[in-house]
């Protein structure tokens, strides 16, 4: 007896006028509630502790601790049967709707925590998505259509906590500690400019022949030398910078255009490539280190459908193991192959050369 004095001591006090108890139970008094509604239905301790899978001891400790927090007795017992008291019957009756709605209600947040849904919010570099991820993006959402995909497109620093980002994907290295990055897929940079410049200015046979040609380069600084590989090892030419811009979309559009020559990321010229609107040089000597990522914050990692973007990117994009691959991309109508138009290339600069002697416009 001086035992359950003890325990009501410690255990929550019904309020005297509304009947309520002054301090709620928590998930362990509705756990109580539960195993007391199995003893009623068993009517035994230790059928209900099979059914729980827990000890008989701790099943009648449960009933007891129950007693004591509603101060009244809800089972009688006896050596041979055990009964309900009228307050048993009370509770039996009224918890029925409590623990289906508590129970349907942890349902419905595991759920909502397992099956991707509600908003995603991603940022990425202008043109990433238009040449490179489109055809990643496009089947995410057939794959999830109870995920709604909100991307903000920028070149510049991003704040991911501040502006609300879930996942933010680049190509540049990320020093900021309180991020989780994921390397996606490796990607190759390239030496490209217009077939009408190759003729004009000549072809580049060695990274040193692009200090006499105009660069279109893809950063937010000044370029005074590009990084380029001979034999396995890297160097940096000088290069007259024509140009610099973080957005390359706009320096290929101008290389498209005969300013210069651009160097960008490989994907993101692969459509102008493949058709010979520009005509790749110098691939030998290309460094081979860059790579996507995708970079969010531990503390928005819970989000089912963020994790599901992530493996999807993964996945997708092959970034398994030490052999990445570039994803699909979508085949424009080929016009010209790259040595096609490299070797046209090549005959123009001849015939202009001739012209220049003979006085003779050059054929086209």
């Amino acid at each position: 007896m001086r035992r359950h004095e003890r325990q009501a001591s410690h255990a929550p006090a019904k309020n005297p006028k509304s009947g309520s108890w002054n301090n709620p139970p928590t998930m362990d008094g509705l756990d109580l509630i539960k195993t007391f509604r199995e003893v009623a239905f068993r009517r035994s301790f230790s059928r209900a502790a099979i059914s729980l899978g827990m000890s008989k001891a701790t099943v009648s400790r449960y009933v007891a601790e129950l007693e004591t927090r509603s101060g009244v007795r809800l089972l009688n017992r006896s050596t041979r049967s055990l009964s309900l008291t009228d307050a048993g019957q009370v509770l039996l009756d009224r918890s029925t709707e409590l623990v289906t709605m508590a129970e349907n209600t942890l349902n419905d947040l595991q759920a909502h925590g397992s099956h991707p849904r509600g908003r995603l919010r991603m940022s990425a570099p202008n043109g990433l998505i238009a040449g490179w991820m489109s055809d990643v993006i496009a089947e995410f959402i057939k794959l999830y259509p109870d995920v709604y995909v909100s991307l903000v497109f920028t070149n510049g620093e991003v704040d991911l906590i501040g502006e609300g980002i879930d996942i933010h994907l680049t190509g540049g290295r990320i020093d900021d500690m309180n991020l989780i990055v994921r390397r996606l897929v490796q990607f190759d940079m390239v030496v490209c400019a217009s077939p009408a410049y190759w003729a004009q200015r000549g072809i580049p046979q060695v990274p040193e022949d692009m200090g006499r040609h105009d660069v279109l380069s893809y950063s937010a600084m000044p370029t005074t030398h590009l990084p380029f590989e001979t034999d396995g090892k890297p160097h940096d030419v000088p290069v007259h910078s024509r140009m610099e811009a973080n957005d390359a979309i706009a320096l290929i559009e101008l290389a498209l255009r005969g300013v210069g020559v651009a160097y960008v990321p490989e994907p993101l010229a692969q459509s102008h490539l493949e058709r010979g609107a520009l005509v790749p040089v110098l691939r030998e000597h290309m460094p081979r280190e860059h790579w996507l990522y995708a970079a969010y914050s531990q503390r928005r990692h819970n989000s089912a459908a963020m994790r599901a973007m992530l493996d999807f990117l993964e996945q997708s994009m092959g970034a398994n193991g030490d052999n990445p691959v570039l994803p699909p991309m979508p085949a424009p109508p080929r016009v010209m192959p790259p040595t096609c138009a490299l070797s046209r290339a090549q005959d123009v600069a001849r015939a202009t050369a001739s012209a220049s002697r003979t006085g003779k416009p050059p054929r086209q």
